[in-house]
């Protein structure tokens, strides 16, 4: 590409992996669904029954036969009642879940241990070298998709390719029960037909964005120059002119350094006194700073987050100069934080504490007297 005396040449793609996403097909629902046989074929929502709740509450995920009505995660449940009156509402068994996403990996790790999950389910698998010593990647897939379906008796779909972009985008296409393979050979024309909105990272307002700009879907995407997408949309502009050219170059990265640990906890009865807050928030300190040494990290900034009745979601975030050494004080912080944005004149549905910008606690610095 030329622009008056410049010239951009292509990038290359690398080809030489093999990358499976194995994402679970309506994990939560179809765990109850297994569980209890009789809701097979029936609407399945993992969200508490709006009755229950006080029409407060979202949905986790729904089956196939809820989704048929419109239902899909992060849906208000009271919305989900609305479009589906007899909807069957499972509160969510999450332990439960957790001890099933856990066998999930036992089998995975039967073909590689570079493993990378991004949730309870669903990960990333660079299979290039893969311990039964199979060529075909394609191959494994079916055979993770028996092994889970003849010990967990669950379905997960498959997106096999050469990077982790193209292949989380594939793993959509074909659900449930589906894999699609995209080969380096095809990659180019499964991109330009793919809609903007499939790019994976791509959110709601960008989107608006980008069909302002005449960009509804891969083709129209390659058609703008680095330079453009780097000047409208900043980094991600740099990211999306490589992903429409099939590139993606991140590794499987089996052990992920945390760049955050944060709480929340969304409450079914609003919180509507200042002195249910503080309660709560002092819960979060405490889960937030347990977790923090259980991964032997620390930080400096503290991030509070406050979504009230209406859903209007408000953070506020705070770095200190030394490390935050115990809940008592992420508390103070947290508290301060509080009082900056928060508000009793709605009901707050959710808070959240998170510290981030972490470092490993080997670093601590030891602050030493200069004088008495």
């Amino acid at each position: 590409m030329q622009y008056g005396m410049l010239i951009f040449d292509e990038p290359e793609r690398d080809t030489s992996r093999k990358i499976l996403h194995i994402d679970m097909d309506a994990f939560y629902a179809s765990v109850e669904i297994r569980e209890n046989p009789q809701l097979r074929g029936k609407p399945v929502v993992i969200a508490r029954h709006p009755r229950e709740s006080g029409g407060r509450g979202v949905v986790t995920t729904a089956s196939y036969e809820a989704r048929k009505y419109g239902i899909h995660s992060a849906m208000p449940a009271q919305k989900a009642y609305e479009l589906c009156p007899h909807a069957i509402f499972i509160p969510g068994r999450y332990d439960l879940y957790r001890q099933i996403s856990r066998r999930v990996r036992e089998i995975f790790r039967k073909y590689t241990d570079l493993i990378e999950p991004l949730s309870l389910d669903e990960a990333y698998l660079d299979v290039t070298e893969n311990k039964p010593n199979i060529k075909s990647a394609t191959i494994i897939a079916h055979r993770i998709q028996k092994d889970i379906w003849e010990k967990l008796r669950l379905t997960c779909s498959a997106g096999v390719s050469y990077n982790k972009f193209i292949a989380k985008v594939a793993s959509d296409f074909k659900k449930p029960a589906g894999i699609t393979v995209i080969p380096p050979e095809d990659a180019h024309n499964f991109l330009m037909a793919l809609p903007i909105e499939k790019f994976y990272g791509v959110g709601t307002k960008t989107v608006e964005r980008m069909h302002e700009l005449g960009i509804n879907k891969g083709e129209d995407l390659y058609q703008k120059s680095e330079l453009e997408l780097i000047q409208e949309f900043g980094k991600m502009g740099y990211s999306l002119y490589r992903k429409v050219r099939g590139i993606d170059d991140s590794p499987v990265s089996p052990v992920r350094d945390r760049k955050s640990v944060g709480k929340e906890n969304t409450f079914a009865d609003m919180l509507r006194t200042e002195e249910e807050v503080v309660q709560q928030l002092r819960i979060l300190s405490s889960e937030v700073m347990e977790a923090l040494q259980k991964n032997q990290k620390h930080g400096k900034t503290v991030v509070l987050k406050v979504r009230y009745e209406d859903f209007e979601t408000l953070t506020r975030r705070k770095t200190y100069p030394h490390y935050i050494k115990d809940d008592s004080q992420l508390f103070i912080i947290a508290e301060d934080l509080w009082d900056e944005i928060g508000s009793l004149a709605k009901g707050v549905r959710l808070l959240g504490i998170t510290v981030t910008g972490l470092d490993p606690l080997l670093y601590e610095n030891i602050e030493l007297p200069l004088w008495d």
